[in-house]
Order: structure tokens, then sequence, then C-alpha cells
């Protein structure tokens, strides 16, 4: 089959295109023929050989996203049939022989179905961005009905999602975004505010829709630019919860003390494995119900992993990157 393989750790050339062994599945494990497969920061990282999460054993094939067909089954395994449409999220799973690739086979538990309204492309955007934004509203922010959730980066593959999520629950959702084409995104996920990313410059606005009460919870995704600025307008006993991160920065305590204000981190790779299945679930779940419409951006062939992967790190466009696997 062919799949993208990194023999040696570096920068987006080392994302081969070539012929490799088709993997086979064991007991709890399916194969999946995939159709796309999503890109996500974390494999860039990873890419490198100096992510401190994750550094694979060479060679090695990326990616923990994807959509497709089942068309294998091993032993034991009943949630799923052959023929099944899917989606895979296998950041968690025991095995994954990487989803930037024409099959995948992986944990069975990580395998949920997708219907018929969402497409390949749509849930390949799952996994980790859909994952991810479920575990910072619901696991670590507590989000409840009628609170105001500000989401930084609103646009984004994350973001979108979280966007929707809090909509579906009740929130009042403020999202923001760089570029006309990131807030008219952002307004087609249902959020209420589509503004300008909020600055220190321009924070009077976010405490104008929020009649100088501020967000109840704050999605932060660049918190060594923002988080000063996230405790200064935040709410009285508000939760800001740090999904990404990108350097250093020096704030003032008292800041959170005044507010008795939360920061909450949070890295997908240390959710309990019952909390990841709850989050399967529930996604599975909304995607079934129509609160739940993936945002796309830009799609590659696999071929093209390499241009992928300097496009998520330029930032962009909004929406989320897709590989179509022929």
């Amino acid at each position: 089959m062919k799949a993208i393989e990194i023999s040696e750790f570096g920068g987006p050339e080392v994302l081969k295109y070539k012929e490799v062994a088709e993997p086979s599945p064991n007991k709890n494990e399916v194969r999946v023929r995939l159709f796309a497969a999503g890109v996500n920061p974390n494999e860039a990282y990873i890419r490198t050989g100096t992510y401190s999460f994750f550094i694979p054993n060479l060679p090695y094939i990326p990616g923990f996203d994807g959509a497709g067909v089942v068309d294998e089954i091993g032993e034991d395994v009943n949630n799923i049939m052959v023929g099944d449409r899917v989606f895979v999220a296998a950041l968690l799973a025991n095995r994954n022989t990487g989803t930037y690739a024409q099959k995948v086979v992986c944990d069975a538990s990580v395998v949920h179905k997708l219907p018929d309204s969402i497409s390949y492309e749509e849930g390949a955007s799952l996994g980790i961005p859909a994952l991810t934004a479920y575990r910072a509203l619901f696991h670590r922010a507590k989000i409840k009905p009628g609170e105001t959730v500000l989401i930084h980066g609103a646009s984004g593959g994350v973001g979108s999602l979280a966007v929707q999520m809090a909509k579906g629950i009740g929130a009042i959702v403020i999202g923001t975004a760089s570029s006309d084409d990131g807030k008219k995104l952002i307004v087609t996920s249902g959020a209420d505010y589509a503004i300008d990313h909020v600055n220190e410059n321009n924070k009077e606005e976010i405490m104008s829709i929020t009649k100088n009460k501020g967000p109840d919870v704050i999605i932060e995704f660049l918190a060594n630019i923002n988080l000063e600025t996230d405790l200064k307008i935040v709410a009285q006993y508000g939760r800001i919860v740090v999904v990404g991160n990108r350097g250093n920065i020096e704030i003032n305590p008292r800041l959170a003390m005044i507010k008795e204000a939360d920061i909450l981190g949070l890295a997908l790779w240390n959710v309990r494995p019952k909390e990841y299945n709850e989050s399967l679930y529930a996604v599975e779940a909304l995607l079934k119900s129509g609160l739940l419409k993936p945002k796309m951006g830009d799609v590659f062939n696999l071929e093209n992993a390499k241009l992928a992967h300097e496009q998520i790190m330029s930032k962009k466009s909004p929406g989320k990157i897709v590989l179509s696997i022929d």
C-alpha cells in the first residue's frame, strides 16, 4: 500500500511517499481502508523528533486521525463490522500503524461510526481536534448552559468544533479570528459574536459584549501571547483553559487572585482512558444528532503531505487541513 513514511527526523522534506507493507489486525483490532487523514500540529512536532510527549521509533508512518471503511476485523471485535463507515481517533491507541496511509490498523475502541451525512474528509477532521474541544469545554472548564465562552482562534480545527459544542449546550459563544474569512467561518459554526483577536489594545470590545462582566470561560490557544490579557478580562471565578502555547510569558499572579480565576492546562496525552472513551461516544452522538459539522480547510493529496505540514505551521487558512487518500 502507499503511505507517508519518516526514516529520519527533520523538516517537512523527511515525509516520503512510498510503498510499504500492508498491516493486519490482531485480537481487538480493526483495519480501515482510509479515504482521508487529518493533519495536526502535534504530528509536525513529532516529525522533528523533539516532541516531549512522543518520540516514535523509525521508520514511522505519521497520523492519528482518519476516516474510511472497515475492511477487516480481528477476533473479539463487536462494536463495528466490515463495511462500516468510520472515523479513527487513535492518539491513545495501544496500536496505531499511522493514518497517513491507504490503510491503518488500530484498536477497535478508537474506531467509531461515521454518519452518512458526514464526508470522509470531514470525518478525518475529528479525532484530536474534536476530543480536545470536548475535553477543554466539559472536562476542564466544566462549562454550563448560559455561560459565556471566549474561544481564541475559533476558526481553526479545534476552535470551530468548540464553538459548535458550546452552542449545542446553550452557551453564549464569542469567537476570534485574524481574517474576514475566519470570522465568516466562526459565524457559520454558530457563534453569537465573531471578532478580531483580543489583545491589550482592543479588550474593551469583549468587555462591552459581556456588559463588563467578562467571559466565564476562555479557551486559549496561544497562552504565551494572550494569558495576561485573559486574566484581565475573564469573569470573576472564571476559568482559562490553556490548549496551546509556544513560549514563555511573565504575568502578575495577583490578576488571578483578584478574580479567583482558574488557569487550567490541557494536554490530550494526559486524558484518562475512561474520559477518552466518553469523549469518543459524545462526538459520535453529536455527529449523529447534527449538532457537530467539521469545518474544512485546505485538502492535499497524500503524496503532498510535505505541503500540508508547511501549511499547518504557517496558520494561514481557517478550517481543518486534511489529506485526501486515493
